[in-house]
């Protein structure tokens, strides 16, 4: 069983996403307990849609379009009627037999946590699916279709950063992460990493929270190549472990490396190494940048000693650590989210069907 575990958790973890079909009628799981202002505000639904399996085969081509395997599952690519792509991750009909009451509900919960989250800077959860004949069990999400940031930092073939687009991205996090620690219980991600933040076509940040297993193999790798890391930072799922993780991430956007070591696991050594340098950051920049700020380089350097210290009370809260970038880039909430999201449309169609 737990070889499923970490399969599930594999799938959902590189799986980014989005909607269904015009013609949905839906049933609501759980009210939305936050908005956004504006237009979207007036098109949410007031739950979270359970969509049919049919009207998804539909818009994903009867399940033909194909975009993503794993021995338990499969993505595929839809488009609605509208002309918005969505993508439908859906559990494979081989599971039926080995679905256990844990893993359902897990999947119940992951859709109950998710239904409370509603920021432009997040992969926001917006249908799902569960049906008995044939056994369906699938999450839609909004689609991000820029790739992730791991790929455009880490990949040649991908899109390069300027310093600029970096400190909007990670600038985006920071505030949809004061948003999600500010809810009332507080939302942490489960895993928080370069892989699991998706870019929209104007580079804005979209976290993803897409795993729902806490069982993992330590020997196995992640989609960025690291393996899995102390138990305390990745599987724990408080504020102070995504602040951590958070300043991991603003060392790999300054740096263009990537944190972890393949032959040593532990975060903890890495953040305890990092505290101990004494070669400024402004000498470890990403090389490929061709311009930077000197001064914000430094900020930064100082930000990340304060999101890594291996004592989590010593920490500063998310709140801020949103201010301080802030302060940093000049940058508001506003100017870091995208700004055109085909969540709206997708809201608007369901929401009018």
């Amino acid at each position: 069983m737990s070889i499923v575990y970490n399969e599930l958790n594999w799938i959902w973890l590189i799986l980014y996403i989005c909607m269904a079909s015009k013609t949905n009628k839906v049933s609501i799981v759980k009210p939305w307990t936050t908005g956004i202002s504006g237009q979207l505000q007036k098109a949410l639904v007031t739950g979270v849609p359970k969509l049919k399996r049919i009207d998804l085969e539909v818009a994903c081509e009867d399940f033909s379009n194909v975009i993503g395997k794993s021995p338990i599952g499969t993505l595929y690519k839809g488009t609605l009627s509208s002309g918005v792509e969505i993508a439908v991750a859906s559990v494979s009909l081989t599971l039926s037999k080995t679905w256990t009451k844990n893993l359902e509900a897990q999947f119940k919960n992951k859709i109950d946590t998710l239904s409370k989250v509603n920021h432009r800077n997040f992969v926001n959860l917006i249908g799902y699916c569960e049906e008995e004949e044939p056994f369906t069990r699938m999450l839609v999400f909004e689609y991000a279709p820029n790739g992730t940031l791991f790929e455009h930092l880490h990949v040649k073939e991908a899109e390069h950063l300027n310093w600029g687009p970096r400190l909007r991205i990670a600038t985006g996090m920071a505030y949809c992460l004061q948003y999600m620690h500010g809810l009332d219980p507080p939302v942490a991600l489960t895993n928080l990493s370069s892989s699991t933040v998706h870019l929209t076509d104007d580079h804005a940040a979209k976290i993803s929270d897409l795993s729902f297993s806490r069982e993992t193999d330590s020997s196995e790798k992640k989609p960025d190549g690291r393996k899995d890391i102390d138990i305390d930072m990745t599987q724990s799922t408080s504020p102070a472990s995504n602040v951590y993780s958070f300043g991991v991430l603003l060392f790999e956007i300054v740096t263009g490396r990537i944190p972890y070591s393949l032959d040593n696991s532990s975060a903890e050594n890495w953040a305890a190494h990092y505290l101990k340098w004494d070669k400024p950051m402004k000498e470890m920049v990403d090389a490929t940048l061709a311009s930077y700020q000197e001064n914000q380089v430094e900020q930064v350097a100082e930000l990340i000693k304060d999101c890594v210290d291996p004592d989590s009370e010593k920490r500063s809260r998310m709140n801020e650590v949103s201010e301080r970038l802030r302060e940093i880039t000049k940058m508001s909430s506003e100017f870091v989210v995208p700004k055109l999201s085909p969540l709206w449309w997708a809201e608007l169609e369901i929401s009018s069907a």
